[in-house]
């Protein structure tokens, strides 16, 4: 039977679910058990369990947090595969980007980005001009604005900060930027109404097989320790970078086959970099692409794209890292004047490319490759990040290519352009903004933390106001991200200060101060509804400083 994605409301996927979950894990056989719950693997769970298949899934640590919550955080077509020749990708990505903003109108936002050109660029105003109209016909012409031509004194007027000496103009285009890690854990609360039972920090460790074919996973508990198994008749491995180091705990003659690539973005404050529209930078004579970001409440800048072979969890910015990216961002905007000291934050990820022979790094295609072994077991590798939804759509087709007929007819059939949530859609994210000022006078808090909270849920602020308004003093400060505390543990099984400020609110990356002037409050929310010890609570706090040195330590270098 297929589930009903329409008619889905906003779902407990809380803390406490997690142990019911574990519970079933150990007790059911699955259709379906996914390794990895990044965007990858929630798509490919949301994908499975729209269909009626059985589904589990596991992460190791929290979910995105990985490849998925360090992204560029755009949903693009990407302009520059165009010169590779890779149509059917941007083809693909478009195609996708034009579905998410149906999908998730809360977290897709349509963008404007500006492509300036300089004298002695390798591509000219001409030939850039082909590409954009290249670009506008490969959406098929369905985007929120066409592409524009600018002289040198529009693209002035447009971006006064730009500079201006050898600018032969510039072409603004449509895209997209988003919130990656809450697309995730949407997608993952999307499966979870479906029927999938996903946990995080629960690592498998291997497997066991019969017949030549695989039977369960061998998992370990993050939190307790415990081992168990999970039966299932196949395996999904969706795990990014950390592929080639998974794939050997699978299966004995797994051949190496990724070429991950780190990249850094800085998150500056929007009063130093003023953009109302993104910026498309070119470094490295023109081998790579900067992007300057307009992103909410911050300006991102990134990225890089330097081979990488350390372990994906310790990847972290250097402070040549942040000298490269200054570097290229006062070569346009030299007016700026910026410095070490204008960077809020910075994060560092790790992409998941998959090796193709290409001598420089930023030329490796961004193909996906699902690389189906005959043990019953699925590799996905690689890929975009727009088009998840697509991909794992190819992921849960070639695992039914393995299953009986019978069982490929019952679960032909899945609902992935169905909105996420259906408090969260383009009719009820309108509807929702037309109230800010009626439900702030209801429930007693500013019109800047429902405005807030309409803008990253939609409709379903009201049920948060609703459920968690009377915990919380609409006065205090610190109300919106307390709100956001209620919510993050009962509908993304969030238990860890870490995860909450980096991956459920903008707080470390986007507050001057990392929102750690809210941390009593928040960490006494957490520890109220948690049952933390004082122990436990300075554990919490400390783990989020030492994240804090960690990622940011190029400060003191």
């Amino acid at each position: 039977m297929i589930a009903d994605i329409s008619n889905l409301m906003a779902c407990d996927f809380s803390v406490s679910v997690r142990s019911e979950n574990i519970n079933r894990l150990k007790a059911e056989v699955f259709d379906l058990a996914i390794i990895g719950g990044g965007i990858t693997g929630a798509g490919v769970a949301r994908d499975a369990a729209s269909r009626g298949m059985k589904v589990a899934l596991v992460e190791a640590n929290d979910f995105a947090s990985g490849t998925s919550s360090r992204s560029s955080k755009l949903i693009h077509g990407g302009i520059r595969y165009l010169e590779n020749l890779e149509f059917g990708l941007v083809h693909e990505a478009l195609t996708e980007r034009r579905l998410l903003f149906s999908m998730a109108p809360h977290l897709v936002h349509p963008l404007r980005f500006v492509l300036p050109l300089y004298e002695g660029g390798r591509v000219g105003m001409f030939k850039m001009g082909l590409g954009m109209w290249l670009y506008d016909a490969l959406a098929m012409f369905e985007m929120p604005e066409f592409h524009e031509r600018l002289s040198p004194e529009q693209s002035i007027e447009r971006l006064p900060v730009l500079q201006p000496k050898g600018l032969k103009g510039s072409y603004v285009y449509s895209d997209a930027y988003m919130d990656d890690d809450r697309l995730v854990l949407e997608t993952l609360r999307s499966a979870h109404g479906l029927g999938a039972v996903a946990v995080s920090y629960v690592s498998a460790e291997g497997a066991v097989f019969e017949n030549e074919k695989i039977k369960a996973l061998k998992c370990r508990d993050g939190c307790t320790g415990d081992l168990f198994q999970i039966n299932a008749k196949h395996v999904v491995a969706s795990v990014g970078p950390w592929t080639d180091q998974v794939a050997k705990t699978l299966v004995d003659d797994w051949r190496a086959r990724m070429r991950p690539t780190k990249g850094i973005h800085l998150t500056l404050s929007r009063s130093r970099l003023p953009l109302k529209q993104a910026v498309v930078m070119a470094a490295d004579n023109d081998r790579r692409i900067v992007f300057g970001i307009p992103r909410h409440e911050m300006v991102i800048v990134g990225t890089t794209d330097t081979d990488y072979s350390g372990d994906p969890r310790n990847v972290h910015s250097t402070r040549e890292d942040v000298d490269y990216l200054l570097q290229v961002v006062n070569e346009y905007f030299p007016g700026a004047r910026l410095t070490k000291s204008d960077i809020i934050a910075s994060y560092a990820g790790v992409r998941p490319l998959v090796g193709d022979g290409s001598g420089d790094e930023s030329q490796v295609s961004r193909e996906h490759v699902i690389l189906p072994d005959p043990r019953n077991i699925t590799f996905v590798m690689g890929g975009k990040y727009t088009t998840y939804r697509h991909m794992a759509e190819q992921t849960v087709e070639a695992v039914l290519s393995a299953c009986p007929v019978e069982q490929v007819v019952k679960f032909i059939r899945n609902q992935t352009k169905d909105p996420l949530n259906n408090r969260a859609t383009v009719e009820t994210l309108q509807a929702s903004r037309l109230m800010v000022s009626k439900w702030a006078k209801e429930y007693d808090f500013s019109a800047q933390t429902i405005e807030a909270l309409v803008e990253r849920h939609a409709l379903e602020a009201e049920d948060i106001i609703k459920t968690y308004g009377h915990k919380v003093s609409g006065q205090n400060p610190s109300a919106l991200w307390q709100l956001e505390a209620h919510h993050a543990i009962d509908t993304t099984m969030c238990f860890h200060l870490v995860d909450f400020y980096l991956r459920r609110v903008p707080l470390f990356l986007a507050d001057p101060e990392h929102g750690f002037q809210f941390l009593d409050s928040i960490a006494s929310t957490f520890a109220e509804r948690l049952n933390w010890s004082e122990a436990e609570k300075q554990t919490q706090v400390d783990a989020l400083y030492k994240h804090k040195n960690h990622e940011l330590a190029w400060q003191q270098s």
